[in-house]
Order: structure tokens, then sequence, then C-alpha cells
């Protein structure tokens, strides 16, 4: 099975003591959003866990301690964006990210590394032309470290409008403009640029449209076949993407993006991030009287152990 640890949070940044402990201890608990007193047990070990999927803005913290996930597959997507602190207000200088971005990809392998240009948003400081001239410096820095980018336009959920409520949707004459612009330079560099919730729009100009975080993408990184069970779509069909089994929380994510739809409120975020404790095995909290424990289903999705031609 796969183990997501990116859709809600950023665990590597901020969270690396707590994720480690999990790995020690062998197992996490997740609280679900929607009915906080279901909790799943998930067990953290390779014997059932093919591959542990990070989502990152800020993946330095865990370079001293790769040595933890070596038993497990990994497939890491690094978001690099040109966005400064009007938009991204905690996220590290870029160029040290993108330094960060080429030693986990010497320590992984490029197999196992995706770059997420994403999301892309139009202001008058952050244009079009903007956007291709500094994912063309971005895509020649990173080539040979990635095969793989990720776009998408910014979606304006409600916790989006509350706190951006400046964005706009991006027009699609510039959704097509930027799109293949960055097909070019994505062949000049030899990456391959996926669209991730964007439909079949910007197939004609070079996109690859099938999704981002799918099964190929991870039988890549695991240079093995896997057999994943059927589960409902989680964005009504619009990709094929392998998607929950999250084991972050909403509200923690200290970058604090203004485009995040993982956070409702800053105030919230931080005082979540004092109360963390890095020895519970909740991220968020700890148990709670009435908490109904479920051990989740997991075996391996391998179908066998032989790498293979991909």
């Amino acid at each position: 099975m796969i183990i997501q640890t990116g859709m809600r949070t950023d665990i590597p940044a901020f969270y690396s003591k707590w994720f480690l402990n999990r790995l020690k201890e062998g197992h996490v608990l997740v609280r679900n959003p929607y009915d906080p007193q279901s909790v799943t047990r998930y067990r953290l070990d390779p014997e059932v866990v093919d591959l542990i999927a990070f989502c990152s803005k800020n993946p330095a913290p865990m370079h001293p301690h790769m040595d933890a996930l070596r038993d497990y597959g990994q497939y890491w997507f690094v978001t690099i964006t040109p966005y400064g602190r009007d938009i991204e207000p905690n996220v590290p200088d870029k160029e040290k990210v993108m330094e960060d971005f080429k030693r986990l990809a010497d320590s992984v392998g490029v197999d196992s590394m995706g770059w997420r240009y994403d999301p892309i948003l139009i202001t008058d400081r952050y244009s079009v032309e903007r956007h291709i001239a500094d994912f063309e410096h971005m895509a020649k820095t990173l080539s040979g470290y990635t095969e793989s980018c990720v776009i998408s336009f910014i979606d304006l959920y409600q916790k989006v409008k509350r706190n951006f409520p400046e964005a706009r949707e991006v027009r699609k004459e510039d959704r097509i403009a930027i799109g293949k612009a960055f097909a070019e330079i994505g062949k000049t560099y030899g990456m391959t640029i996926r669209a991730c919730a964007e439909g079949t729009e910007l197939a004609p100009y070079g996109v690859n449209c099938e999704g981002c975080m799918t099964v190929s993408t991870f039988e890549t990184a695991l240079h093995a076949k896997l057999k994943v069970p059927k589960r409902k779509n989680q964005r009504g069909g619009q990709c094929a993407c392998v998607l929950g089994t999250d084991i972050g929380a909403y509200d923690t994510c200290g970058h604090l993006c203004r485009y995040c739809y993982a956070n409702t409120d800053a105030n919230q975020v931080r005082r979540n991030l004092r109360a963390h404790d890095p020895a519970s095995p909740f991220l968020l909290g700890g148990p709670m009287p009435g908490d109904q424990i479920h051990e989740a289903r997991q075996e391996s999705w391998r179908i066998n152990q032989l790498s293979m031609e991909l």
C-alpha cells in the first residue's frame, strides 16, 4: 500500500521529529477530519507499506534522517514556485529549495522525484511572461534531477477565497499560453509536464493530462508492478491519482501560503503548531474520550519484487 503524507500538511518541513518517532514506533493514529471520534491506526512497516509519498516545500529537515526511510519505497513531490513572501510567507528561498531538491534526488534517485510548479496564479506581479521566464530558469536548474513537473492552476475553494480574496481564476487563453510554453521548455530539459486535475485542455499542446500521483508514477519509483485496489475517485473522475490514506491533519501547515486549501485560519495554524507533541501518535492532539480506533486493512500491493523496465 501507499502512505500519503502531504495532502493536508507539510510533514518534512514542520513535523520531521514526529514522523521519525512514528517510524520508530511502527504505527500512526489518524483522526478522521469529518468524524473526529473515528480514528484509524496504520502500521508503518515495509512489509505492508510499499511506498511513502511526500509533498513538501522544504524537505531539508529530513536530509539527516534518510536512513530511517531506507527500507521503504519513496516518492517526493517538492513544490517550487516563483512566489515571494507576499504569497508564500514562510517558504524558504527558492534557490536553496532547488539545491535541497538536487541533494534529495542524489539520495533517492531521479525516478523518485517530482517537481510541482503549482498552483499557477496570475497577478500584476506574477504575469504569464514572468511565469514562463521563471519556469525556464527553474527547469534548467533542476534538469537531470527529475523527469516530471506537475502544474495546476489556482482553485478558488472557500478557504482560498477567505484567505486570498483578491485571487482570480486564470483565463483560458493564459492557461493555454502557459501550458504550451511549459511543455516546450520541458522538452528542452528532459521533463514531462503533467497537469493536475485540469482535464484534457492542455493535451493538444504536449502536456500529459493523465494525472500526477498515478499508479505508474509509483511503479516507476519502485521499479515494480503494483496491484492497486479499486477506490472511489476523490476528484470526481478528473484524474487517475492514488489518493487517500493520508496521515496528516488540516490546519497544521506553517508555510501559510495564501492559496492553500488545507488551512482555514492562520491563527489556528499557529495554535496547532504550538500545541503539537512530537511524542504523540497523532500529528495533532492526542486520544479523546469516545475515540473509536479502527485497524487499517493493509497489505503490500507489489506483484513481485523484481526490477522491471518502465
